[in-house]
C-alpha cells in the first residue's frame, strides 16, 4: 500500500552511509520518501548523503540534507529548528546514528567508553529532548530509535559500550515512550542484527577478519537460522511499519530484525 507517510515530515539522522549501497539511514530515507514523507537527512558529512539525496530524487521525493553534529546540544537544537523552518513542523523522527567499537570491560578505555556513549545514547537523548516538545504541542508524533542485536544479547565479540549503549536505548524508548503517550506520541525501537550493509564492507571487516569481507560475511550468516542476511531495507521497512499510522496502537515495543539469530540459543 503506497502513501503510508503522505504529508508527513521525517527526520532522519545518520541519512548518509560510509560506502554505495542500501545502509539503514538511506534505506530509511528512501522507503519514507516513497512513501509520502519528506525527509530532513541529517548526517556529520555531506559526502556520505550524495547517494541518498539521488535516490530519493530518483524516486520523486523531496528531500532536504543538513550537517549537524548529534552529539552536541546547540547544533542539535538548531537543527531541528531549521527543519521546522523548513517544513513546518515534525510528525516523525527516526534515530539511526550509531556505530561499534571493539573492547570489553577492562581493555576498552575511558574516552572510547564515552565515545560510544555519545554517539550511539546520547545522541538519541539530545534529539527527543529537542524533538518531544514540538510534537507534544502537535499533539502527535512517532519516534523510532535503532538499537541493535548486542544490545538484547552477546553477538560474538565484547563490544560492551556498544553493547551498554544498544540496550539503554530500548530502555529510554520504552520509558520515554509511557511518559508521552498522553502528549499523542509513539516512541518504538527496531533492533536490527547482523545485516550486510557497507559498513560491513568498509569497517568491521577491517576491524574483525584482516579485511577478508568473504570470510567475515560468512561467519554472520552461520548465526543467522535464515540463512541469509538482509540489508538496511529491512531495518527501514519496520520503520516504516512503526512510524505509520499502521502502528497507532503500538508504542513503548521493539521489532526485532534479525533472520531470527537472537532467538538462537547457541
Amino acid at each position: 500500500m503506497a502513501g503510508r507517510l503522505d504529508g508527513k515530515i521525517a527526520i532522519v539522522t545518520g541519512a548518509g552511509c560510509v560506502g554505495p549501497g542500501w545502509g539503514n539511514g538511506r534505506a530509511t530515507c528512501v522507503r519514507f520518501a516513497e512513501e509520502g514523507a519528506k525527509i530532513f537527512a541529517v548526517d556529520l558529512r555531506a559526502d556520505t548523503m550524495e547517494e541518498t539525496l539521488s535516490r530519493v530524487r530518483a524516486a520523486g521525493g523531496e528531500i532536504e540534507p543538513y550537517l549537524c553534529d548529534v552529539t552536541d546540544r546547540a547544533a542539535v537544537e538548531a537543527m531541528v529548528a531549521a527543519c521546522i523552518d523548513r517544513f513546518g513542523r515534525v510528525d516523525i523522527l527516526v534515530n539511526n546514528v550509531g556505530g561499534s567499537a571493539k573492547g570489553g570491560a577492562t581493555n576498552l578505555d575511558e574516552d572510547g567508553w564515552d565515545r560510544q556513549m555519545d554517539f550511539n545514547l546520547k545522541s538519541v537523548y539530545l534529539t527527543c529532548r529537542s524533538v518531544l516538545p514540538h510534537m507534544s504541542d502537535q499533539g502527535s508524533g512517532a519516534i523510532v530509535n535503532t538499537a541493535s542485536t548486542s544490545g538484547i544479547r552477546y553477538t560474538g565479540s565484547p563490544q560492551v559500550a556498544y553493547a551498554s549503549a544498544k540496550a539503554a536505548i530500548i530502555h529510554f524508548s520504552k520509558v520515554t515512550a509511557v511518559e508521552f503517550a498522553p502528549k499523542g506520541v509513539r516512541v518504538n525501537t527496531v533492533v536490527p542484527g547482523q545485516l550486510h550493509t557497507p559498513m560491513v564492507e568498509t569497517r568491521l571487516a577491517g576491524q574483525r577478519s584482516g579485511g577478508d569481507v568473504d570470510a567475515l560475511l560468512a561467519s554472520r550468516v552461520k548465526r543467522i537460522p535464515l540463512g541469509w542476511m538482509g540489508d538496511g531495507r529491512d531495518t527501514a521497512n519496520a520503520a516504516l511499519f512503526l512510524a505509520s499510522d499502521e502502528a497507532r496502537f503500538v508504542t513503548a515495543t521493539e521489532i526485532v530484525v534479525d533472520g531470527g539469530m537472537s532467538a538462537r540459543c547457541d
